[in-house]
Parts: C-alpha cells; structure tokens; sequence
C-alpha cells in the first residue's frame, strides 16, 4: 500500500492580529521530510494544522484524501496518525506501562492483550521497556521525550507527525530515535520539524524550509547544501558580514553573501544552505 499524501492549498493561520502562516501550496507524499526554520518561524503552527490539532482557518487541508474540518473525516485521519507534541505534556503521576495501554485504547486497540503487546513493542523501540513500571515524573527529559515518541508509534500509524523529536536526547539517543524514523519513513509519510539542521535533514529526502511564516525553499538535502556554494569560509575570526559559527576553538565557519578574497571556499554542508537562506 502507497504511504499516505498529505496536502495543503491556499493555506492561511493568524493569531490575532498577526499572520503566523501563509503556504501557497505544499504536499508531503511518503517519505521522511523535515521542516526547518528558526523558533516562531510557523513550524509548529503548520504541524499542528496537519495533525488537526489547530482548526484550519482558511485554505485547505487533505490528510490522506480527508478533510480535517470535517468531523468524521477527522476522525480517519485521527486513527491513522502519530503525533508528537512540541512539549511532551505526559501525566506525571501515571506510570509509563499504563500510560501507553491508555494511549493505545484511545487509539481503539479494543484488546488487552493486543494493548499489551504493542506498549511491550513500542517502550522496546525507544529504550524504555527498564521503566517501564516508573511513573512518568520520575523520568528524565530525554526519557519523556521518547516516552512522547513511543505513544505515536502505537496501533502502527501510516502517518507521524512530529515537533522537534530530538529535543532533550542525548547524542546516542538522537542517532538511535532518527535512525528509527529513518526506518519508519520507509514504508510511511514522515514530517518532522527542526531547527537544527544537520540532524534530521541529512537523513530525510525532502527538506521544506520555512521563514516568516512562509516557504522559503522545498528541495532535497543536497539541493539545500548547493544554496551556499561559494558562499562559505573558514577562519580564525568571526565575520561581523556574515553569519559565524564556532567549529573549533579559534576556528569559525561563515556564510556570507560571498567569500573574502584572503579565504578559500569550503564545500558546503546543509547547515550551510539552510543559513544561507534564512539569514538576515
């Protein structure tokens, strides 16, 4: 079975006054995509709206051919998602066993047993089957954030959904959780937002890039990286021209709008493309 398309048209958000997205047209059709902006970029506004969380407000949305606006047609899509939250929001008081049996009969896995069997599936997943017996207060950070990614991955959604999943795991722990979503988005449709860019959008095959509220550039990871060719140096000072960040001690990557005539050009990385695009 193809993994699942999800599309937007003509799509428009504000909160109050202020116009927090606006996406002419934009489809994710199977695949791993990471979403890339700065904080208060739209990222999370757009998720939301694809996860049917946030009402749509004008334009369109189709999520595997539904209709989000529509009651029961949110419901479809309800069931074949996973979702995770910029925030995890967990119950602190309920253990990580019980909270995933809750989870999965709100995703109607109407069987005990079969309940059982995909929390022991999923906490396995995320390397959480230890604590299994914790209540979700005690754990840490890093633990409740893949706790949040074990509850999406319940009842084997064709759709994940997910707000900076990588946030608060340490580095063997980001490796591992990507290299899982890299697996899922197989056989899947994957979004996945983030700001940091050498994570997630190395692994994906679709990077969407967003600033201001808007598309700024949709493309591969390649495709992104070749946004700064010729634009990147390094050196032993930060270029007050240019966007630097430390790479070493004494030692700075720059961006700028071109490269200095005293600096050799360094091949571009996909952080590279990505500042290149968004600086300002």
């Amino acid at each position: 079975m193809n993994a699942p398309t999800i599309a937007v048209r003509s799509l428009e958000h504000r909160y109050g006054n202020r116009e927090a997205l606006r996406v002419g047209q934009l489809t994710f059709e199977g695949g791993a995509t990471a979403i890339l902006g700065p904080n208060g970029s739209g990222k999370t506004t757009l998720l939301r709206l694809l996860a049917t969380v946030t009402e749509v407000q004008q334009g369109t949305v189709r999520v595997a051919g539904f209709d989000p606006t529509d009651h029961l047609e949110r419901t479809a899509i309800r069931r074949r998602l996973g979702y995770v939250a910029q925030r995890d929001g967990l119950p602190p008081r309920m253990r990580v066993r019980a909270f995933c049996d809750y989870v999965g009969a709100l995703k109607e896995i109407k069987s005990a047993r079969l309940r059982r069997r995909w929390t022991g599936w999923v906490l396995d997943r995320v390397d959480l089957s230890d604590v299994a017996n914790e209540r979700i207060g005690t754990l840490s950070g890093g633990m409740q954030r893949r706790l949040s990614i074990a509850q999406a991955l319940l009842g084997s959604p064709d759709m994940l959904i997910l707000d900076e999943p990588l946030a608060g795991l340490d580095g063997k722990q980001r490796i591992e959780i990507a290299n899982l979503l890299v697996e899922l988005a197989k056989s899947n449709t994957v979004v996945c937002a983030t700001h940091q860019a050498e994570e997630l959008a190395t692994l994906c095959h679709r990077v969407v890039v967003v600033d201001d509220g808007q598309p700024v550039f949709v493309g591969t990871p390649h495709d992104l990286a070749a946004h700064a060719e010729g634009r990147v140096w390094e050196s032993e000072t930060a270029d007050p021209n240019a966007t630097c960040r430390a790479v070493g001690p004494g030692r700075f990557r720059c961006v700028g709008q071109g490269i200095p005539s005293n600096q050799a050009p360094v091949p571009p990385t996909v952080a590279d493309g990505y500042l290149a695009i968004v600086r300002h």
